[in-house]
């Protein structure tokens, strides 16, 4: 037979930046979700769904890799010619949904929403293709009430979620803020929208890349560990020491005549700033309203008794474009490792802010918006490193053996009757016999197996073995102890009374 006939075998193979989902990992996170469920409903915000894919045009060109194909977004054209784009978040679809129903919708309209995103992007640590959100958002509601009621809300749900204070922190920044500081400075002043965006996605990589990781992406480019290159925002020397000593100073901007106050120190690790003189901002309308609205987030925060867990930090600058005011971002603070014991940075669990603008992309009428979003899969990571996802205690189904393939509506019988009791039960579909069927019961993780043979069905009985009990009896050494345990372990039971002798092993070995 020639190479030509040959069957050629796809390989099983992931696409880069995606994985599979155990049923393990599927448990826990659909309890974490359950939970913040809850936290959300107690707020007031109310459930929607909305479709994975939208129209292109209706998402807008918000990521930060706009370098990326596509725009850092997956799209297709449908057969009518129109570009269609699995979704990059769930506050873009919320956008259009307002837009379409607003005149019918409370406002301000509160609603929650957990499902699959995709981005186009690059994969890394952390960073993946899929992921999925759990949103919070208000629209409708010009006040930063709303604001510090979304960081109270995500501190609340870290809690419930089982992280005590102390060990995550609530961070909170202006947008504004970081528009009037490119202001006082001529290069950006005169610059692009383009480059100020620029600007701050590489900013927001602080806590990712370091100083001279920004440093790099300030300037022409930066290289990473696999040899990539970003391209920078190409500012000149000046420009980007300017923002340097802003990162690595207190800013203290004029709030009144005669009068200064600080911001706040903005951390870096591995960085002494002792000594280092504090940067002053001239005094602009932007500037202002930022300050103001930070003071009142911070007294609202007080008069909440949030103060201990939610810290004004204007390091925090959130790299989607659409944000038009203040940002925040919750951190676990308590040490992170991978796999093999390495510390790692996990980066924002829970992310959000303001965004005035992404309903009147629609509508041409200022609708005032804010939100937080959980990222999902990276808080699970975090939590079971801290060790707040308790290991898998689900038992796998009891397993009704097939003996006797002419039997098997006896069989199929047996296996209902459990599950009319609520027992996880499962046939035997396979076409091994008894021993290989009790190891696949033993893989399936099954409490118990109902056996019916020749025997038992003359007798008028059914077998049941205690798998769990079962696996103790070689450690045991005493003879009358092992016999008693035995005994125990496998016993025979009238056939009436199989579901009430299953339920027997199940409540011995409740956890």
């Amino acid at each position: 037979m020639s190479n030509k006939d040959e069957t050629v075998h796809p390989e099983a193979r992931l696409p880069k930046g995606l994985f599979d989902v155990s049923a393990e990992e599927i448990r826990a996170s659909a309890a974490m979700l359950a939970t913040i469920r809850d936290v959300f409903a107690s707020y007031g915000f109310e459930p929607l769904d909305t479709p994975a894919i939208e129209y292109s045009d209706a998402l807008g060109k918000f990521l930060p890799d706009q370098d990326r194909p596509n725009d850092g977004v997956f799209s297709f054209k449908d057969d009518d010619g129109e570009w269609l784009s699995l979704r990059y978040d769930l506050t873009a679809p919320l956008a259009r949904y307002v837009a379409a129903n607003y005149a019918t919708l409370p406002k301000p309209f509160r609603r929650y929403q957990s499902g699959p995103v995709w981005r186009n992007e690059k994969p890394g640590p952390g960073r993946f293709r899929q992921f999925t959100q759990f949103d919070a958002d208000t629209v409708g509601a010009a006040s930063v009430a709303a604001d510090a009621e979304l960081c109270m809300l995500a501190a609340d749900t870290l809690e419930a979620l089982g992280v005590p204070r102390g060990q995550y922190v609530v961070k909170v920044s202006n947008r504004k803020f970081f528009d009037g500081f490119m202001e006082t400075i001529p290069e950006l002043k005169r610059a692009s929208r383009e480059k100020r965006l620029q600007v701050l996605r590489a900013i927001d990589k602080l806590d990712r890349l370091g100083l001279e990781g920004v440093r790099a992406l300030l300037g022409e480019e930066r290289k990473d560990e696999s040899g990539d290159v970003t391209k920078g925002a190409g500012l000149s020397q000046s420009a980007n020491d300017a923002i340097i000593e802003v990162l690595t100073s207190p800013v203290a901007s004029v709030v009144g005549p005669g009068k200064t106050q600080i911001i706040s120190p903005l951390p870096v690790e591995n960085e002494t700033r002792f000594g280092s003189p504090t940067v002053t901002l001239g005094k602009s309308p932007i500037l202002q309203e930022a300050e103001d609205e930070l003071a009142q987030i911070e007294s609202l925060v007080a008069a909440g008794g949030y103060s201990d867990r939610i810290v004004i930090d204007t390091s925090v600058v959130r790299g989607l474009e659409y944000y038009t005011g203040p940002v925040f971002e919750a951190d676990l603070t308590a040490p992170i490792t991978d796999d093999r014991g390495q510390p790692i940075r996990l980066g924002s669990v829970v992310s959000g802010g303001r965004y005035d603008g992404l309903v009147e992309r629609f509508t041409g009428e200022k609708v005032p918006a804010t939100g937080i979003s959980i990222g999902v899969s990276r808080l699970l990571y975090g939590l079971r490193t801290l060790g707040k996802i308790p290991a898998e205690t689900t038992q796998g189904p009891v397993v009704v053996l097939v003996l006797d393939r002419d039997r098997l509506a006896d069989y199929q019988k047996m296996a209902q009757r459990l599950r009319q009791a609520k027992i996880r039960a499962e046939l035997y579909l396979g076409k091994s016999g008894m021993k290989a069927q009790m190891k696949y019961a033993d893989r399936r993780g099954s409490p118990c197996v109902v056996i019916h043979g020749g025997d038992e069905k003359a007798k008028g009985e059914v077998q049941i073995k205690d798998l769990i009990l079962g696996a103790t009896l070689t450690s045991i050494k005493d003879r009358e102890e092992y016999l008693k345990k035995q005994s125990e372990a496998q016993f025979p039971v009238p056939e009436e009374k199989l579901v009430e002798a299953v339920q027997g092993v199940l409540a011995r070995h409740k956890a």
